[in-house]
């Protein structure tokens, strides 16, 4: 096969952990073809072709090297089509250019190329707002820029957590209690004073034992989540925030909701999704770049990487 990366600028990929990398790793193994390109490379014709800008890419055997890829200085313009699966691994913020990507490989779509995770399904799943599709699955959870709205269930549920809508590694999230002498410029900071929808939850002191994030891959649940757990005196689990991750095995009620949420998902193009469970509530559906591949399989020894080109394999064909 040959598979395009649509990915952030290659130098800010870590390689000793970053899930885009251990995919590139496992197909280069199986002797495949990778290019690379960032969105910007993505591009309607004048013959109305979706094509891109990208570059080939290798990547160099020990990856203790700082340098640990070597990419084709030259770029190439070629239809999307011509490539056998492109792969959408660009991170968030889900931005207006982000948006437009994803138009573009809709179009795309059309053109017979074959996208992962399909550009209509990542664009309708905003990751935050995605899990009001379950809500027997969820904490209490409003979603609102009203401000008095905020205050009501912060003083109903005594604790709660406020985010905001487009933030990824715990950047924005808020812990208030009843009583905080904060809560009136925490809510006016996060709502931009009203004009931005947050979302507030009631607090899962569960955190404790980790914020799991848990790997639907292809048509499997894997059956290790890797639990964040976070720095003491924190409430974020999520690694950017110093969270320390431990693998374990799922939970019944963590195999519960992968399945509910794969039945519902999976038959909407969306075949690499990261579920963040806090105890035995779903908090969040990551669409758009799902990771911790490489933190499970360094634990596990399940190779997760090779378990989705496995499925690339068969879906390509």
């Amino acid at each position: 096969m040959h598979v395009l990366f649509i990915i952030d600028p290659i130098n800010s990929l870590k390689v000793h952990k970053d899930t885009s990398v251990a995919v590139m790793r496992a197909l280069i193994d199986r002797n495949h073809h990778i290019s690379i390109a960032m969105q910007s490379d993505i591009f309607i014709d004048s013959d109305n072709i979706v094509k891109s800008n990208s570059k080939s890419i290798s990547i160099a055997g020990n990856l203790s090297e700082k340098k640990w890829w070597s990419v084709n200085d030259s770029f190439f313009k070629m239809p999307l089509n011509n490539f056998d699966v492109v792969l959408m691994r660009k991170d968030p913020p889900f931005d207006l250019e982000y948006l437009y990507t994803t138009h573009l490989l809709e179009i795309s779509e059309k053109q017979g190329v074959k996208i992962f995770n399909s550009p209509s399904a990542i664009r309708n799943h905003p990751e935050k707002l995605s899990i009001m599709e379950f809500p027997e699955l969820i904490a209490p959870t409003v979603v609102t820029s009203n401000i008095d709205f905020l205050k009501d269930f912060c003083y109903l549920h005594k604790d709660i957590i406020v985010k905001p809508l487009d933030g990824m590694g715990g950047v924005g999230i808020f812990r208030i209690k009843e009583g905080d002498s904060n809560l009136n410029v925490i809510l006016e900071v996060s709502t931009n004073n009203s004009k931005t929808t947050v979302m507030a939850q009631k607090y899962i002191s569960d955190i404790s034992n980790g914020d799991k994030r848990i790997l639907i891959v292809g048509d499997k649940i894997i059956p290790f989540c890797l639990a964040r757990l976070p720095l003491s005196g924190e409430h974020r689990g999520n690694l950017a925030a110093g969270g320390k991750g431990r693998a374990q095995k799922l939970s019944e009620q963590d195999i519960n909701i992968a399945n509910i949420v794969y039945n519902k998902l999976y038959k909407r193009g969306l075949y690499i999704i990261g579920l963040d469970v806090i105890g035995e509530y779903l908090t969040e559906i990551n669409v758009t770049s799902p990771t911790c591949f490489v933190e499970i399989s360094d634990q596990t020894g399940l190779d997760i990487a090779n378990i989705f080109v496995d499925f690339l394999e068969k879906k390509a064909n």
